[in-house]
């Protein structure tokens, strides 16, 4: 075999080994995953709102054919730490969370440096930087919705306020209300509680201001739980010619809006659209697309006067 020969045949030897390499190689450092697995935390199941995003995020996932993994931390922030923890162990390929504490969910620092996509649902966390992108209500307009409603029906009114202050949806529905009135001192914020937002909570706290004050007109609640909370201690104590006010659009509450003279509306939210968005928002950041960092969804105030208008057995 000739000089030049010799040559050629060494060149096509390296090429083909060359070739074997890269495949093998490449195959190993970029494996082809076609099942990916997500993690979940809502701030409690004891509340239908997350049911319904929960069930609508999962029908998207699995239509993909992928797998949700659902934690309930029972509105202990602890334990939706040690959830999120859990789910970084898990190496999940990305986290949807509910915060109970938008200031103390020190885990989501551990799954940021191990390069999990995030998306909060409902309500932000404190420090922006730890998430890719929140999908909430306009929650602000939601306060606001109620507060300009009372206004129309009435020329003045003794106020009490239920409140969730850990939560930052929760703090900007009644910041909307709160700023609507605040010039108009015939509106009178003569009581509040927290109540976590469960009916559970809001009926003992309602009774104890009830039992304070001997006239209260008008109580304005930062989720249907808490307004179906306040109407049950109203009844309770047989008091009459109190109007509720709720944030969510519950099938529960819509019925009691054709049914009971007391629940004045309540600002519906989409739970149906946040479960959707969540996951093609999840899917836009795994296939390196832009996201919007906010994602806010519009509210309708639903009273007596549109309940015709909307599905009093279903969410929006």
């Amino acid at each position: 075999m000739d000089e030049r020969s010799r040559k050629t045949l060494y060149i096509i030897i390296w090429v083909v080994i060359a070739t074997l390499l890269g495949t093998i190689y490449g195959s190993y450092v970029t494996p082809y995953k076609t099942h990916l697995v997500f993690g979940a935390t809502y701030m409690t199941m004891n509340n239908p709102f997350y049911e319904v995003i929960n069930n609508e995020l999962k029908k998207e996932i699995e239509k993909e054919g992928d797998e949700l993994i659902v934690r309930n931390p029972e509105l202990n922030i602890d334990k939706q730490n040690e959830q999120i923890e859990e789910f970084i162990s898990k190496k999940v390929d990305g986290i949807f969370v509910n915060p109970i504490d938008s200031s103390k969910l020190t885990s989501l620092e551990s799954a940021r440096e191990a390069g999990i996509p995030i998306i909060a649902i409902d309500a932000s966390v404190e420090n922006k930087d730890l998430i890719d992108c929140v999908i909430e209500s306009d929650n602000y307009d939601a306060g606001v919705l109620c507060a300009q409603d009372m206004m129309k029906r009435m020329q003045s009114a003794d106020i009490v306020l239920l409140k969730h202050s850990t939560v930052e949806s929760a703090v900007s529905r009644i910041q909307g209300f709160v700023d609507t009135i605040k010039n108009y001192p015939q509106y009178k914020i003569i009581d509040s509680a927290e109540c976590e937002g469960q009916l559970e909570r809001a009926m003992p706290v309602m009774q104890n201001i009830l039992e304070r004050h001997s006239k209260v007109d008008v109580v304005m609640s930062l989720n249907d739980p808490s307004a179906l909370g306040a109407l049950a201690a109203i009844e309770s104590m047989k008091r009459t010619n109190i109007f509720v006010y709720g944030v969510d659009g519950t099938p529960d509450l819509k019925s009691l809006i054709k049914q009971s003279p007391l629940v004045a509306g309540t600002a519906a939210q989409s739970p149906i659209q946040f479960g959707r968005l969540a996951a093609k928002n999840m899917y836009s950041i795994l296939n390196r697309k832009d996201v919007p960092e906010i994602i806010e969804v519009p509210v309708t105030l639903i009273t007596k006067d549109n309940i015709d208008t909307f599905n009093v057995r279903g969410w929006q």
